[in-house]
């Protein structure tokens, strides 16, 4: 079976990125005692501002932001459904003040098409 992968691109603030350290370190806590196997948090340093499309375009990142890419992989989309719910009802993870814009965050749930563990062995 393939695992299933929630993606997510968000811009944060520069000034924030400690804050959203904080609160990513909580959320993967949270979906990791839920039931995910691996929780992901990648802060761009090589994301240029292209021409057409590109991952700032995409989130509308202004000069004072930084492009955040992280993903959630789970056993597959039955987990993922469930381990979400849970996840959004457990009171520790604070929806309020959060240190981005979530209307700007875009993101995604995937089903795994290869990975190289399957075709290398």
């Amino acid at each position: 079976m393939m695992p299933y992968v929630d993606g997510f691109v968000l811009a944060v603030p520069k000034d924030k990125i400690d804050a959203y350290k904080t609160l990513a370190t909580t959320a993967c806590a949270l979906w990791m005692e839920h039931g995910a196997l691996d929780y992901v948090e990648c802060i761009g340093d090589d994301v240029p501002y292209g021409e057409l499309t590109s991952f700032p375009r995409a989130v509308m990142a202004k000069e004072d932001e930084v492009v955040v890419f992280s993903w959630i992989v789970y056993r597959d989309r039955e987990t993922r459904d469930a381990v979400n719910k849970k996840v959004m009802a457990d009171p520790r993870l604070k929806m309020e003040g959060m240190p981005f814009d979530g209307k700007r965050m875009i993101y995604g749930g995937f089903t795994t098409l290869l990975r190289a563990s399957d075709v290398i062995g």
